[in-house]
Parts: C-alpha cells; sequence; structure tokens
C-alpha cells in the first residue's frame, strides 16, 4: 500500500499518480472466512462480489486521507477503471485496459486511487477477481496502458535479493535486475512477495519495474 505523503509529495512536484491499492492487512482472509461461516461452498460470483469490497475499503480512506492533504483525489474501482478481464472468477486474467475515466481525471489534476486485484468482464458485466497478486497485476497493466514513465510496486520487503535474506543471512538487495533473471527467480523461489504474473506482464509490455 503506497503512503499518502509519498502520494501527496509526487503530486505536489508536478507528476500525474495514479495510484493502487490492496485490501488492508488481513481483511481478504476475513472475507473468506466470513464467505464458508454462512456456506460450505461459497457461490464464485458472490465470493468476487465480497472480496471485492476489501480494495473497495481502502481505495475510498486514501483519497479521504488524501483530500485532508489538500490533494484533489478520486477513487475508481477496476471496472470504473476500466479493466476488462475473461470470465473466470476468483482467477481472472485481464485481456484489455480501457482507462477512459483515468485519463480525464490525471488531466485534471486528480491523484487517482484505483482498486486493484478487480475487473470486470465486458459480456457478461460481472465482477471478477483476479487472483493472488492480483493488485501488482492491476497496476503492471494499468502503467502500461496509460504508458508510464514507471510502475513502482511496493511489497512488505525492501526488494529483490540474491537470496530468500530469511534463508541466506549474507543475501544482498540487487539495485537493478533483467526481466529474465526476475523471471527465474519468481518461478523458482515461490515468494509471496515476487509474483510472476505481474514481472511476466511488465516484460511483455516492456513496463520498466521498480520494487521498494
Amino acid at each position: 500500500m503506497p503512503d499518502r505523503r509519498d502520494l501527496a509529495n509526487l503530486h505536489g512536484r508536478g507528476h500525474r499518480v495514479v495510484a493502487i491499492v490492496s485490501a488492508m492487512g488481513k481483511t481478504t482472509d476475513q472475507l473468506i472466512q466470513m464467505a464458508y461461516q454462512v456456506s460450505e461452498t461459497p457461490n464464485r460470483r458472490e465470493l468476487d462480489m465480497l472480496l471485492t469490497t476489501g480494495e473497495r475499503i481502502s481505495m475510498s480512506l486514501m483519497s479521504m486521507a488524501l483530500a485532508d492533504l489538500g490533494v484533489p483525489a478520486i477513487s475508481f474501482t477496476g471496472s470504473q477503471a476500466g479493466v476488462m478481464t475473461d470470465d473466470s472468477h476468483s482467477s481472472a486474467r485481464i485481456l484489455d485496459v480501457r482507462p477512459i475515466r483515468v485519463r480525464e481525471e490525471v488531466d485534471r489534476g486528480r491523484v487517482v486511487v484505483l482498486a486493484g486485484f478487480q475487473g470486470v468482464n465486458a459480456m457478461t458485466r460481472e465482477i471478477t477477481t483476479l487472483g493472488r497478486g492480483g493488485s501488482d497485476t492491476t497496476a503492471v497493466a494499468m502503467a502500461a496502458a496509460l504508458k508510464a514513465e514507471y510502475c513502482e510496486i511496493i511489497k512488505e520487503v525492501d526488494g529483490i535479493c540474491s537470496a530468500d535474506p530469511h534463508i541466506v543471512p549474507g543475501a544482498k538487495p540487487l539495485r537493478r535486475v533483467d526481466f529474465a533473471s526476475l523471471s527465474l527467480r519468481c518461478a523458482s523461489s515461490g515468494q509471496r512477495s515476487c509474483i510472476f504474473r505481474s514481472v511476466e506482464l511488465a516484460q511483455s509490455q516492456n513496463v520498466p519495474l521498480v520494487l521498494k
């Protein structure tokens, strides 16, 4: 989750900012638990409707927090932002991004705060979720569609290391790594902080990634 002061600082320096947010803390896990408390086999469509509320809470609160710092901001869901997916509930793939409203608001000088992890199927008009790492994938897809200078992904770790620092005490952070090497690390390590789908998309769309 980006920090509101960092976003305000970027905006104040004249950058055009689009921020993608995830659900806070254990919200998604808690929502899944709630679903299984009322149903042994939750309907996947309804589960998607439930899970997308976590990101919607985050995007609304971030927009309010930015406004209190004097930064004009507006929040959008995935469907409002034009994130178009296939019809696979719980593990949808992004097929296209049509960021018409996002461009309009950025051109007006606003920070646009988007709910990650979610989109909409153009044919059925059903809300979908992207599965694990969905917010990172949303960020890369939106950066590609907007032809952004770069895409920052902010995680609970400081970046990519030469090895897992929890296992290898001497592991060192890598200042720069090519996509092929990063994809190999993601595929072989299985680390939760290293999401292969977003890296794969960034490579195919030539989006520079900054991991922080």
